[in-house]
């Protein structure tokens, strides 16, 4: 379940995110990356190399704003950065010992998604009224 949890909601989260129509669903997910690459500043256990960090995930996610290829980018930087947490640091959710492990599991999945462009691959039910 380890390993298989967080590959589900990788998959729910891509799913989910299908639901948005073009062009805001890129913009949309470059806002969701940036918020990731700040997701250890509280309490990451790195010190200065958080802020450093979030700066390069910043950049990054803005760059996402008009491309999908620095989206999946910025998800593959925060699986390393989960990485370096699991190993060195505090994990992103306090409570939850092995939640860095899940997350970079997790990231590399929607990664996948956005170097494939960020299709939509659920669509919504289209109501038939006539």
């Amino acid at each position: 379940m380890v390993i298989i949890a967080p590959i589900l909601v990788g998959l729910v989260y891509v799913a989910l995110m299908s639901l948005i129509p073009e062009p805001h669903r890129r913009r949309f997910n470059a806002v969701m990356v940036a918020g990731a690459g700040a997701a250890y500043l509280s309490g990451g256990g790195l010190g200065i190399w958080e802020f450093a960090f979030t700066a390069v995930m910043t950049y990054v996610a803005y760059r996402g704003l008009d491309s999908w290829t620095f989206i999946g980018v910025a998800w593959l930087l925060h699986t390393g950065w989960d990485v370096v947490h699991h190993l060195k640091g505090a994990p992103i959710i306090p409570f939850a010992e092995h939640s860095s492990f899940g997350c970079a599991i997790c990231d590399p999945v929607i990664a996948i998604w956005c170097f494939a462009g960020g299709r939509v691959v659920f669509r919504r039910p289209r109501s038939s009224v006539a």
